[in-house]
């Protein structure tokens, strides 16, 4: 009986598509991601990370495969959040049918103003005051207008919401990601696939150490944005155009990844001597690199001060660093 089980384990084993682990390389303006599969009865089918880039899907057959057919699914909406678009969507067109109205009565109280105020004072004896009944007729028009306005922005406020909660339902909406379906022969038949996203992935990230001496040791890193579970990672600095020679980085345990160490002068430097921690400083980018703006941890001879928001400095150039109360 085990032998059996055994034997039946590795026949659906080998049935099974397989595919290995996906790659994804982070660049600052997008990924390059890359798996491997292998065909069940010449079909091999491979969801695609959010965001792929027009033009940039290629598919490698390995030796001896061929490639019958290629062929691109997108995502789907599912049947719940659907229905609950199709809503949002028709009280969206309620409100566009209101603010057209609501143009309409603005229009009509206008011209009303102005007639009235237009109007020649005349004295009678069913009208002893003209003024009087013009005034009336004029604030009426202009009470009316003011309505409209208030109308309007309230609707127009309702729209921006409807529009933020359209724009939710829709990101988390889809019941999949999209995917790529190749028909290879022979049945069995391996392939890569090759594709870019938009999806940046990453944000910049330094850790200031202040040394006392007149600089500070800036550790530029990488730290991942968003959930990249499934693929080996790797992060550059450079963009997606240089991806044939920029380095890369591996991705480290705490999804983080370092991409540089620098050393910068640190001048008209400033600590405070309470209990609130602050700090300021004058750096300079003697690199070649552009370093860009990020969050900070702020360290001083090994001590932790806090948190603050780099702004970025271009090479060669200096820039005031602050942090704390004044």
């Amino acid at each position: 009986m085990p032998i059996q089980l055994i034997w039946l384990f590795f026949v659906l084993l080998s049935a099974a598509p397989a595919s290995a682990a996906g790659s994804m390389t982070c660049y600052s303006d997008g990924c390059i991601v890359v798996r491997e599969a292998v065909a069940l009865k010449g079909l091999a089918e491979v969801p695609l990370a959010a965001g792929l880039l027009d033009g940039t899907l290629k598919v490698d057959p390995a030796a001896g495969t061929a490639i019958v057919n290629v062929n691109v699914s997108p995502s789907r909406l599912d049947s719940k959040s659907d229905k609950e678009l199709e809503t949002l969507t028709e009280q969206r067109r309620r409100l566009d049918d209101r603010l057209r109205a609501l143009d309409t009565r603005e229009e009509i109280f206008k011209a009303a103003a102005k007639a009235q105020s237009g109007k020649a004072p005349r004295k009678t004896k069913s009208n002893p005051d003209p003024m009087h009944a013009i005034r009336q007729g004029t604030d009426f028009a202009i009470t009316q207008l003011e309505t409209v306005y208030t109308a309007r922005r309230k609707t127009e406020q309702e729209i921006a919401k409807l529009d933020a909660t359209i724009a939710v339902v829709k990101k988390r909406a889809r019941s999949g990601e999209s995917s790529v379906r190749i028909n290879v022969t022979p049945a069995g038949g391996r392939v890569t696939i090759r594709y870019a996203t938009s999806k940046r992935g990453w944000h910049p990230y330094y850790d200031m150490h202040m040394t006392g001496d007149g600089f500070t040791r800036l550790q530029f890193s990488a730290r991942i944005a968003g959930d990249l579970d499934g693929y080996q990672l790797r992060i550059s600095p450079a963009s997606l155009a240089e991806y044939t020679t920029a380095p890369t980085f591996p991705v480290l345990q705490g999804g983080k990844a370092v991409l540089a160490d620098y050393l910068f002068p640190l001048t008209e430097e400033k600590y405070g001597d309470g209990i609130y921690n602050n700090f300021s400083g004058l750096l300079t980018n003697t690199s070649s690199q552009h370093l860009p703006a990020g969050e900070a941890g702020l360290f001083k001879k090994g001590t932790y001060l806090g948190k603050l928001r780099f702004e970025g400095i271009s090479s060669g150039k200096s820039r005031m660093v602050s942090f704390g109360t004044k």
